[in-house]
């Protein structure tokens, strides 16, 4: 069964949600990260992916007191992303009760060491973050765009042990016009038994259960939980029914 996990940004300690990767089009969120995880923890959610944009831009990570609000509060695991660079940040992470960490930038700068902390770390804790715009790899929190292809890119630490990949089409995130559902079945078919957490562009629940026929393994969820396209009550009653 496919996973939803909820997406939280944050900047400057608050929550936030961007349209593609245009600050200008930024906008706060009411509720702060707690309350919101517990409302997410109410009904049956079990992983946020929290997502530290102050952190990914600056090239190491800011916000850890989120992390160890959220962690501290609740019983959610959280996914740990934005500016991971060092194992020092990694093990601060861990420090805040992060559960697993997601790394995009490092991994297109310095490969090698990513896939040494495939290995150090475990597969089962490091995800692989494969962001992309018309097929090319984005890193910085999308800010800067790269030449490197998506598929070679995955292809060279799925070689060296990768399970877990996180990947957005860019041009879709935050349009509510529907996931790129063909991206994601040409990945699963790529490579036999990698784990993909797909995000971007989530519309309705027809668009998940769609994600969990050509089976992918988890789905990341913001503005459409935000905006009501997708409720928790939804959520909960999706998770019952397939238990």
């Amino acid at each position: 069964m496919i996973q939803i996990i909820p997406s939280i940004l944050i900047r400057k300690g608050k929550i936030v949600k961007q349209k593609q990767n245009d600050h200008s089009q930024e906008t706060d969120y009411e509720k702060n990260p707690v309350d919101l995880s517990l409302e997410y923890e109410d009904h049956g959610i079990e992983v946020v992916h929290l997502v530290d944009l102050d952190g990914a831009e600056r090239g190491a990570p800011i916000n850890y007191h989120v992390l160890e609000a959220i962690t501290g509060h609740t019983k959610l695991k959280v996914d740990f992303t934005g500016g991971i660079t060092t194992d020092g940040d990694i093990n601060k992470a861990y420090e805040y009760g992060a559960s697993y960490i997601t790394a995009a930038t490092i991994a297109a700068y310095q490969p090698d060491l990513f896939a040494s902390w495939i290995i150090s770390y475990g597969r089962e804790k490091m995800t692989l973050g494969a962001d992309s715009m018309d097929g090319k790899i984005a890193i910085k929190g999308w800010i800067k765009k790269t030449q490197i292809d998506l598929f070679e890119h995955i292809r060279y630490f799925y070689d060296r042990g990768l399970k877990y990949v996180k990947t957005t089409d860019i041009s879709r995130n935050g349009l509510l016009e529907g996931p790129s559902f063909d991206l994601y079945k040409k990945i699963i078919d790529s490579f036999p038994g990698i784990q993909v957490l797909a995000c971007g562009g989530v519309r309705n629940f027809d668009d998940i259960e769609e994600l969990n026929k050509i089976g992918v393994f988890a789905v990341i969820i913001g503005k459409a939980f935000y905006e009501g396209k997708i409720t928790l009550d939804e959520v909960l009653k999706f998770s019952v029914n397939q238990e």
